[in-house]
């Protein structure tokens, strides 16, 4: 097959899903908005003559929405039209658990996902990463204080590594997926529950506090996000509280053969 073109090619999964659809024999396509090195392509959503190289002679297209984007398609639609029509014939994009297609702006890209001819939407819970690197999550382990709208609700958290090796069976199997996978962890736990984990790992303290929905999207506002996309990440902490998240699925073992990561190897491995 031809390339596999990765948006978002250096972050936290796109860097992932390179380096297994490299290992596992097929030719991947780096998209960064500042190419760095070999195998990588500049592309950036706001700027369309960008896209025309970057999906040349591509023939199937990990997707992720615009940051930061609230209603990312009108972004997304052109795109994809530009790739359908220069060969691209399979799209698989990443989500949320949290997202149904009832979901005004980001719901919407799932429904056109699936116009595609051959497609996969990749649904995971909270990433585990989310607590390491530059995440707000993980500043609060090093202030020593993890602040949500969560509440006492449950997440299942999915390892970065696990959501790429689905990613790329689903990018490459021969027969496509045509479905939507939702991936977890093998078990859920409440941010005060991860924490403590954590702590335990980093060697002094680490606690969670709650506060209210608009109080957390004001948080997000202040660190730069912007208000609407703010309002939209703090209503999915609503929903955690709700009980929405709080289910395992079995999912990355279905589709990879090997048993999902837990929250405490990660917490092992990763955090120091």
């Amino acid at each position: 097959m031809a390339d596999v073109l990765v948006l978002g090619g250096t972050g936290t999964t796109g860097r992932r899903v390179v380096s297994g659809l490299r290992q596992a024999g097929f030719g991947a396509r780096a998209a960064t908005r500042k190419p760095a090195e070999a195998g990588h392509v500049r592309f950036d959503w706001a700027d369309r003559s960008t896209h025309a190289d970057a999906l040349r002679e591509v023939s199937a297209v990990y997707l992720l929405a615009p940051i930061g984007e609230a209603e990312p398609v009108a972004l997304v639609e052109p795109f994809l039209a530009d790739a359908l029509a220069g060969g691209v014939r399979r799209v698989v994009l990443l989500s949320s658990s949290a997202v149904t297609e009832a979901v005004p702006g980001l719901g919407d890209l799932q429904r056109l996902v699936r116009t595609v001819p051959e497609w996969a939407v990749l649904k995971p819970s909270w990433f585990m990463q989310n607590f390491t690197g530059e995440h707000l999550v993980a500043q609060g382990v090093r202030d020593g204080e993890i602040v949500t709208a969560t509440g006492d609700g449950r997440v299942a958290f999915v390892d970065a590594g696990d959501i790429a090796a689905v990613a790329v069976r689903a990018l490459t199997d021969p027969v496509p997926h045509n479905t939507e996978h939702v991936l977890t962890g093998p078990s859920a736990l409440s941010y005060a529950e991860a924490a403590a984990i954590v702590a335990a790992r980093v060697g002094h303290p680490v606690r969670h506090r709650s506060v209210g929905t608009a109080d957390f999207a004001a948080r997000l506002t202040a660190a730069g996000i912007p208000v609407g996309f703010a309002r939209v990440l703090a209503a999915l902490d609503e929903d955690i509280r709700r009980g929405t998240e709080d289910r395992v699925t079995a999912a990355v073992e279905q589709v990879t053969g090997r048993p999902a990561r837990s929250f405490e190897t990660f917490a092992r491995e990763e955090i120091r």
